[in-house]
């Protein structure tokens, strides 16, 4: 009751108590506004990511489902010599992930690559180009058909 009479007195004075427009503000106290793609990351790349160090690799999101590899390598090569580009597919239906890679011969034409192509229309889609991480280590698959307690998922030893 005492917030709607505090804020049915704000209106009427024109703007809310500071208390309220700190419990209701998405942004700290005392700072300015920034833009809601500038707040979630950090400025280059894939907003809420951070950057992946410099290499010839370069991963490639937003891609049309229809969007071919040859045409990917085309977009790319305007700005050097691609070694290898390629559209990832899913194994079972053949169709697009709408993702892909594109590597170059070295990392000076992978950076032209990644600012003359991030941002950009392929295909009537607009595309995201940054460094491409290296792939994380993968354990072993464990076996599952065994458990600790000498007995495996059917119930016998």
């Amino acid at each position: 009751m005492a917030l709607r009479v505090a804020a049915t007195r704000a209106t009427v004075a024109g703007a809310a108590p500071l208390g309220l427009r700190r419990m209701f503000s998405t942004a700290p106290a005392n700072s300015f506004m920034l833009s809601p793609i500038a707040a979630m990351g950090n400025g280059d790349g894939t907003p809420g990511r951070e950057q992946a160090p410099p290499s010839t690799n370069l991963f490639v999101s937003g891609l049309n489902k229809r969007t071919p590899t040859e045409k990917l390598r085309e977009a790319f090569s305007q700005f050097g010599r691609v070694v290898d580009a390629r559209v990832v597919t899913d194994r079972v239906s053949g169709y697009s992930k709408g993702f892909g890679f594109v590597r170059y011969a070295t990392i000076e034409e992978a950076e032209k690559g990644r600012v003359g192509m991030d941002g950009k229309f392929l295909d009537g889609w607009v595309i995201f180009a940054e460094y491409a991480r290296p792939r994380p280590e993968r354990t072993p698959p464990q076996n599952n058909m065994s458990s600790s307690n000498g007995y495996n998922s059917y119930g016998r030893e």
